[in-house]
């Protein structure tokens, strides 16, 4: 397993701690990101599923 792989929970961690921090100090940033809605549907949250659901779509075919 490679050194990312082995770490991966505490990478996880580690952003999430980076992502809260990021929050307290400019929350005006992630209140413009938040406030970014079409339909009621967060944008870049769409945008980050998508892009999840094609990675996933992808992954089967590029490991076989």
């Amino acid at each position: 397993m490679s050194i990312f792989e082995r770490y991966l929970t505490i990478w996880v961690f580690f952003c999430v701690a980076v992502g809260v921090a990021l929050g307290y100090l400019i929350p005006g940033v992630f209140q413009i990101v938040g406030t970014a809605e079409i339909a009621k549907v967060n944008i870049p949250i769409a945008i980050l599923i998508w892009l999840m659901i094609i990675n996933w779509a992808i992954k089967p075919f590029s490991v076989a």
